[in-house]
């Protein structure tokens, strides 16, 4: 309840506010206050909690992914600047990846295999493929990057218990191809 009084010396109506006498009525929130406050508090926490992660074996296999992808864009960049042949050696049985460079003594080589990027026991390396039908299906493949820019043109076939996918290493790109699926090259 609202009283408007009107001071003496002055023409400005001012208004004062009555207390309301107590009734049940008007002492809770409303079911919509409610619904906007949980649907508040819902938002920021979908933002504030942090994703939970993903099973282990996705995040092997995305690990790897991601090792193989930056290592052979690392790898011909390191090449061009170098000056230097660099290779990436890919364990098919030891499930290893490994890098050397042509000016390694035979025990820095030794070292690099020994701290070789190891694969978790789901992935497998099935082949690595090179042009004209040329598969290594055991053992160990190489693939050369050169201090002129270029590569070998390859595709790395791995596997887990899931799904397939390949590389594809191109001579003159910098990017390299990942396919969710066994591929070969286009002929």
């Amino acid at each position: 309840m609202r009283l408007f009084l009107l001071k003496r010396n002055s023409n400005i109506l001012r208004s004062r506010t009555l207390p309301m006498p107590f009734s049940g009525a008007g002492n809770g929130f409303t079911l919509i206050e409610i619904a906007v406050v949980i649907l508040l508090i819902s938002i920021m926490l979908l933002v504030a909690v942090p994703r939970l992660p993903d099973s282990p074996l996705t995040d092997q296999t995305r690990k790897t992914k991601r090792w193989v992808i930056l290592k052979v864009q690392d790898l011909k960049e390191r090449a061009v600047r170098d000056q230097k042949t660099y290779t990436l050696h890919v364990g098919i049985d030891s499930k290893q990846l490994w890098v050397t460079s042509d000016d390694m003594s035979d025990e820095s080589k030794e070292l690099a295999e020994k701290n070789a990027f190891k694969l978790d026991e789901d992935l497998k390396v099935l082949d690595v493929e090179y042009p004209g039908d040329q598969k290594v299906e055991s053992g160990r493949a190489d693939i050369l990057f050169f201090a002129k820019g270029y590569s070998d043109r390859a595709i790395i076939h791995m596997s887990n218990s899931d799904a397939r996918f390949s590389f594809q290493i191109e001579p003159f790109l910098s990017n390299v191809k990942l396919y969710d699926a066994y591929t070969g090259f286009e002929e």
